[in-house]
């Protein structure tokens, strides 16, 4: 293990958005997987919590989230997937996050979505960016490596379920989420590629996904899901939310997004969703970071990958 000097030395260093060299990345990369093996599928977390949607690589406005919520580990965090991929900083913005789970490991959750993948990553910009980075893909196959082993989903105080996507139609009970094999590339069909990929529509039942994967399903699906394992609440991502959340079908699940101004035009704010210990909801909105504060890369790398 190492000492929790070299893990403070790395958030410092990745709090300053400055690239960790490669050896460093690797002991990361490895010292997080002895952690995350141990977490369930559904991993079971306690409130308080605050709860975060996508990041999308945009470092600077993850510094302005943790500026409104609190830092970790004062406030305990839930993020719920896609840290990497069109913005400016996903290798900076997903090791801050993975450096915290290991220096932190019960303050923060971390779960995948469908940008931590292989072949999303080849697509939309952070392999790109550790290629730029480092000269090589080794990082990008340490990082991609531990994507594996992220958990699929959490559940706070057996009441809100947490998934970055949706649901899925062969999968009707939290039990059978804990018994999917999660520890490799997400496939192109079945309940994990549902879970990461799937989205609520205001729809009777299930529907094909525009998405090409994962499933479109409605109201009835939520409260019949909700109802068979004593929830009250499914709380996911996945969705550009221009006000930051969106609850729908009598609020029985809920839309956060993260990721403010989103690909740095889309005008939008975002939102965290805080639980206090009685499970009540509360919103914090923020905007992007002030243009003082950033640093942007001369050359656009993101620009390729807006689309």
């Amino acid at each position: 293990m190492a000492q929790e000097s070299d893990v403070d030395l790395w958030i410092d260093k990745l709090r300053r958005c400055e690239v960790l060299g490669e050896s460093s990345v690797r002991r990361l990369c490895e010292l997080a997987k002895e952690i995350l093996v141990d977490e369930s599928n559904v991993q079971k977390i306690s409130a308080p919590v605050t709860i975060c949607g996508d990041i999308h690589g945009q470092f600077y406005d993850l510094l302005e989230l943790f500026r409104v919520g609190g830092d970790c580990p004062e406030t305990n965090y839930l993020f719920l997937g896609d840290f990497v991929d069109r913005g400016h900083y996903s290798l900076e913005t997903f090791l801050f996050l993975v450096a915290l789970k290991v220096r932190y490991p019960g303050r923060i959750t971390l779960i995948r979505g469908n940008h931590e993948s292989r072949q999303i990553t080849q697509v939309y910009g952070f392999y790109d960016e550790c290629v730029r980075k480092y000269g090589s893909a080794q990082v990008w196959k340490y990082c991609t490596e531990l994507f594996d082993f992220l958990s699929l989903s959490a559940v706070v105080d057996n009441k809100v379920l947490c998934v970055h996507g949706g649901l899925s139609p062969s999968v009707s009970t939290l039990d059978q989420i804990r018994t999917i094999d999660r520890k490799h590339e997400v496939p192109h069909d079945g309940a994990m590629c549902d879970l990461l990929w799937s989205d609520p529509e205001e729809i009777s039942g299930w529907g094909l996904s525009p998405r090409g994967a994962g499933y479109l399903f409605g109201g009835d699906v939520v409260e019949k899901f909700n109802a068979q394992n004593n929830l009250d609440l499914i709380a996911r991502a996945h969705q550009l939310v221009m006000e930051g959340h969106k609850p729908l079908f009598d609020d029985k699940l809920v839309t956060v997004w993260s990721a403010p101004n989103y690909c740095y035009r889309c005008g939008n704010v975002a939102a965290i969703l805080q639980l206090d210990a009685n499970l009540n909801r509360s919103f914090r909105i923020f905007q992007a970071a002030p243009q003082h504060v950033r640093v942007v890369p001369q050359k656009d790398p993101a620009a390729e990958y807006f689309l």
